[in-house]
């Protein structure tokens, strides 16, 4: 990263993603280098920030955007030469159902969440949000979840200042999310765990993350998650400092082949599931930029909706083996 003033490292993710939601055209200079200055980011940092982010990889950058993700060896699967798995069938997506605000007590505080419950749920999941907070996506993914067959409760890790919604400026979010520190979001996301476990009785638990929330994920694992916690998907989240010896659960890692930023980190966390023995899959998907999860409900983004249905697919095919 250009601005070695940037120290903590949920600071330096969140003013990269800024950066790279600029180089890729979602934000305009103006707006990146407001966000970054509420950050504490100077400046001439945040300049130098933009400039080493550079303008950013379009959507189809892949010979084939349709094709399959790469996949490499899982620890509880392995491949003969090491090579790749075929692609398994999709399993069976639903019509999203209705969702609902929730509240639920958390370690000194009341939490806030978005919950929709399974007809017969087959597990249940616990869902972190990105940097915007709980937004239309992560809503619309719950209710998605919960018609797949998973009952599904999405934490709004804004609960402490009072929930996402009473955030009137986007710019303001980041640090606020920074100003909770890990150990009380860790906090939250175990205490939604005990909330999802008494909504889903006798149920094995997952919890995914999007982007932030994907890095939310693998601190939970770091921390050891909770007893009911079998399976964990980071979608495109950055680890720090991995260590899973305190998890028993499947994890299966996604990544976008675009986003070379978080791809950087993917050998330090491959290194660090493989040495505390935790069944897992790492899996590329091709074509598409980090965040391309979002377009799962936009026909017109390309390769990014063709790859977020995929991802999606595969998703539900690791709950059909871990938390069944």
């Amino acid at each position: 990263m250009a601005d070695q003033e940037i120290m903590d490292p949920n600071v330096r993710y969140l003013a990269e993603e800024i950066a790279e939601n600029h180089a890729d055209g979602l934000l305009s200079r103006r707006e990146a280098m407001r966000r970054l200055g509420y950050l504490g980011v100077t400046v001439m940092g945040a300049s130098a920030l933009l400039a080493a982010c550079g303008g950013g990889g379009g959507e189809g950058a892949a010979d084939d955007p349709t094709a399959p993700a790469t996949e490499t060896t899982s620890a509880d699967s392995p491949t003969p030469g090491g090579g790749q798995t075929a692609p398994a069938a999709p399993p069976t997506t639903g019509a999203p159902l209705p969702v609902e605000d929730i509240t639920y007590p958390g370690r000194g505080t009341t939490l806030l969440g978005v919950f929709a419950a399974a007809a017969s749920p087959k597990g249940a999941v616990l869902v972190i949000h990105e940097n915007q907070g709980v937004t239309p996506f992560v809503r619309s993914m719950v209710g998605r979840l919960a018609g797949s067959g998973y009952s599904a409760l999405a934490v709004d890790l804004l609960s402490a200042q009072g929930g996402t919604a009473t955030f009137t400026d986007p710019a303001t979010i980041g640090p606020a999310l920074t100003a909770n520190a890990t150990d009380r979001s860790v906090d939250d996301m175990k205490s939604s765990l005990t909330e999802l476990a008494r909504r889903t009785p006798g149920a094995k638990l997952a919890a995914i993350g999007f982007c932030f929330g994907g890095g939310m994920v693998w601190e939970l694992l770091k921390a050891g998650g909770s007893p009911e916690l079998a399976a964990a998907i980071p979608f495109y989240g950055q680890a720090n400092n991995p260590d899973f010896a305190r998890t028993d659960a499947a994890v299966l890692a996604v990544y976008a082949e675009n986003d070379a930023r978080v791809n950087a980190n993917q050998p330090v966390v491959k290194a660090a599931l493989e040495s505390a023995s935790v069944t897992h899959e790492v899996r590329t998907f091709p074509g598409v930029n980090h965040a391309f999860v979002r377009s799962i409900d936009d026909p017109t983004a390309g390769p990014a909706h063709t790859q977020a249905q995929a991802a999606f697919g595969a998703m539900l095919a690791w709950f059909d083996r871990h938390l069944r």
